[in-house]
């Protein structure tokens, strides 16, 4: 299958490698240039658009509306396109897509992806897919060279935004959960890295708890994925909510103190450090002696 990529930062490398690796004819464009061994790099994003398949990973709704919507590249793309968008965007701008894509005669798939560089690496990224069944079909042997599952979420690109979202939200709470259960354990002499071998030895025995406690019992917040990224990822949720006519105070708790980590300059740090501001600031220390801003 002939197939374009536009966007290949940490996570779009580990793809587009994947995507080699299985024998389909890549081609790319990335913003910052660089290399992907088996890709052919090419010099415009719309050179991308000319295949069977486009996957998309850039990073948010501005982005795409920058880099392909508005100078207008959909109507410059080969007819019968699938369009499969892998980053985390908003749910709104999903049902835009949608609707944008068709009036150009492509057909547009949300495939948001859980899973960090490493995972993205190996091929073995949760791949949350939904659009119409035939384009789901066509572009599965694509999925599938990325991913260890690929979860078929029905007919509406829009269900696996929400669903990406959402779990995202969740990975934010169990890190600050995390955290706040370090606050505790530590005030009566239990150090954190005890008090973990605890928590994954008893109830807590799951990927996500797995490596946000190897995370927050180092203290090294190495970029995985963001602490900008994570906010943006919370502020879709909270317009998922407001859109529902949800209250979720849990999502408003985490929303504001991701925005609190941030703000103390830890933006580019990976979105754990979340932990680190909240156990420094429970200590009455600062956040740049947590975290190293």
């Amino acid at each position: 299958m002939k197939i374009g990529i536009i966007g290949l930062g940490s996570m779009g490398r580990g793809m587009a490698a994947n995507l080699v690796q299985a024998g389909h004819e890549v081609v790319a464009w990335n913003r910052s240039g660089g290399e992907v061994a088996g890709v052919t790099m090419v010099a415009t994003p719309a050179e991308a658009m000319q295949g069977e398949v486009l996957f998309t990973m850039l990073s948010q709704d501005e982005t795409i509306e920058e880099v392909i919507v508005g100078p207008g590249l959909l109507e410059q793309a080969t007819k019968g396109l699938i369009h499969v968008v892998s980053a985390t965007i908003s749910v709104a701008y999903a049902k835009k897509l949608v609707d944008l894509h068709k009036a150009a005669g492509l057909t547009y798939v949300s495939a948001p992806v859980l899973g960090r560089p490493d995972v993205a690496a190996a091929g073995k990224l949760n791949v949350l897919a939904a659009g119409p069944a035939e384009a789901l079909a066509k572009v599965s042997p694509a999925l599938e060279a990325m991913a260890g599952k690929v979860w078929d979420l029905g007919p509406e690109a829009p269900t696996a935004n929400a669903v990406k979202i959402a779990c995202n939200m969740m990975i934010t709470m169990a890190i600050e959960g995390m955290a706040e259960a370090v606050v505790l354990s530590e005030s009566e002499g239990c150090g954190r890295e005890q008090f973990f071998e605890v928590m994954l030895g008893t109830l807590f025995g799951c990927r996500v708890y797995e490596n946000y406690s190897g995370i927050i019992a180092k203290g090294e917040y190495q970029p995985g994925f963001k602490a900008t990224l994570g906010l943006k990822d919370l502020r879709l949720a909270s317009e998922v909510a407001k859109a529902s006519g949800g209250d979720l105070p849990m999502l408003a708790a985490v929303h504001k103190r991701m925005g609190e980590a941030v703000e103390a300059g830890n933006g580019d740090k990976d979105w754990g450090v979340m932990a680190g501001y909240t156990i420094a600031t429970a200590k009455g220390a600062t956040a740049k002696d947590a975290t190293g801003g």
